[in-house]
């Protein structure tokens, strides 16, 4: 009797786990391209941010769908009076993917290695507020300021918490990232895949539910259309439009869609003719028809867009307030005369390797050639384009970047003096003003009328001409559920997806 009761336990108990790891299973997913890097300070390109950020790490801070800050591995924190001190509690029981604590020590380390100049992180201008930062004890981290930093706790959601261990090392988390995610590393097969595995000692109890996910790395579009609507791939995350109209109404397969923060744009080196004079770079605005680019290269999804995304209703200046978002290729003719460079001014512009871009790079060039510009594409492959951005070697490029929910993590990095994303080269005292100010104000009021004056000068002589804000979508199988694009193309909601 005893036996039978037994047996019938076990087997149950064995069904059960079947059951329990037919359900959780890897996450087949469809890639575009493969990342150039895994390290979380030190990657720039989108195809890297998807494998990295909230699936393999975390910071003290994280952004929901609402693109509302909330905790992650802090879970609380407090601010002094004078907004100069930042107290954090971190949660007990977070474990890196090698086993170890993490503790207050890493959190100081890592905030250490963003800022430092031998690692020359893109992302040290986020935390260029901190003075310095002591761990207290284990679970306790205090940064004091230099100033009030209004968009701190939004910027620390992107600075992922490594080890101590790899404070000083620029190469080992490229390619063998340990971080305290849902999921850690477990292969990569450059061009092929990676792998990631389900990280069963992670700190928020029941998660992940997939086992794991696969990043196949499938440059054609064709054949990862093919591959979701065959079964053989269950999610093509963050695609463009033309991929999203090929799979609508496909059985078994269903769409997401929100407006992005991320914006397509034409960047401009400021350091060297022509575009170091003002009047050239508001003349290649004024050559722009940008709902001609919303309707040729986006298939209509997606709408005109300034120097912020119209998804951020509380700062997005509308763009009826450019002067020179009106489309008039005879005003940018006349501004290059008032310039007194040489008709056609012929400059090449180095073009991102997707296959939206492409396209968008075609109508801008078509456009700026018929308002006394000369342009040549230069398409580019990803690592090359890479290299030449960071170096300021351009005279244009086209490109998407990401945008953020606080204005200062987009707009300090890229268009301060020195800012760590600044490749343009752009150097104006009023701008530099309005960002130094806006940080330290407490009240957003105050921080929109310096942000409404930013837009409003950059948007037509600034060094980057921004084009569009798209219809970001993702497909997947019907079957793939608790998943849901994010304006910000972050993947963090996997972790609580099922298959």
């Amino acid at each position: 009797m005893f036996r039978s009761a037994l047996r019938g336990a076990i087997g149950a108990g064995f069904m059960a786990a079947m059951m329990a790891s037919a359900s959780a299973q890897v996450l087949e997913i469809g890639a575009e391209a493969s990342p150039t890097g895994l390290d979380p300070h030190l990657i720039t390109a989108f195809p890297s941010f998807m494998v990295v950020n909230g699936n393999l790490y975390e910071g003290l801070t994280t952004v929901d769908r609402d693109l509302k800050i909330g905790p992650s591995l802090a879970e609380s924190w407090t601010i002094s009076p004078d907004g100069k001190t930042y107290t954090f509690k971190l949660r007990s029981g977070v474990k890196f993917h090698d086993g170890s604590a993490m503790e207050a020590e890493d959190v100081v380390s890592t905030i250490r290695r963003v800022q430092s100049k031998d690692i020359a992180s893109p992302l040290a201008s986020r935390l260029s507020a901190i003075d310095s930062a002591a761990a207290t004890d284990a679970k306790t981290v205090e940064l004091k300021l230099k100033e009030p930093s209004a968009p701190l706790l939004a910027s620390l959601a992107t600075i992922a918490i490594v080890p101590r261990s790899v404070e000083t090392n620029k190469d080992i988390l490229q390619k063998t990232p340990v971080g305290t995610g849902p999921f850690k590393f477990q292969e990569w097969q450059p061009n092929g895949f990676i792998l990631l595995a389900k990280n069963d000692a992670y700190w928020q109890q029941g998660l992940p539910k997939l086992s794991g996910l696969k990043f196949n790395i499938v440059p054609e579009s064709a054949t990862r259309q093919v591959g979701l609507t065959n079964g053989q791939y269950a999610l093509l995350p963050n695609i463009d439009a033309a991929t999203a109209l090929q799979l609508k109404g496909k059985p078994n397969v269903k769409l997401s869609e929100t407006l992005e923060l991320a914006y397509t744009l034409v960047g401009m080196n400021v350091s060297k003719a022509p575009f170091d004079n003002a009047k050239v770079r508001e003349a290649l605005n004024y050559a722009i028809n940008r709902k001609e680019i919303v309707d040729a290269a986006l298939f209509g999804a997606g709408v005109p867009g300034g120097p912020l995304s119209p998804a951020l209703k509380t700062w997005a200046v509308d763009v009826k307030e450019f002067p020179c978002y009106s489309f008039d290729p005879a005003k940018a003719q006349a501004l290059l005369k008032e310039a007194g460079v040489t008709l056609p001014v012929a400059v090449t512009m180095n073009v991102l390797p997707r296959q939206d871009i492409k396209d968008i790079a075609q109508v801008v060039q078509e456009q700026l050639n018929k308002a006394g510009f000369k342009v040549e594409l230069k398409n580019q492959e990803q690592g090359q384009f890479i290299q030449d951005w960071r170096n300021s070697n351009f005279d244009l490029f086209a490109s998407i970047n990401s945008g953020s929910p606080d204005p200062d993590e987009y707009f300090y990095r890229t268009f301060r003096t020195g800012g760590s994303t600044n490749v343009f080269k752009y150097s104006d005292t009023e701008i530099d003003g309005l960002l130094d100010s806006a940080r330290t104000l407490s009240d957003q009021a105050a921080r929109k009328v310096a942000y409404d004056a930013v837009q409003k000068k950059l948007a037509c002589s600034g060094p980057v001409a921004h084009l569009t804000y798209g219809t970001l979508f993702s497909a997947m199988r019907d079957k793939l559920q608790g998943y849901e694009v994010m304006p910000n193309r972050s993947l963090v909601l996997l972790r609580g997806a099922s298959y």
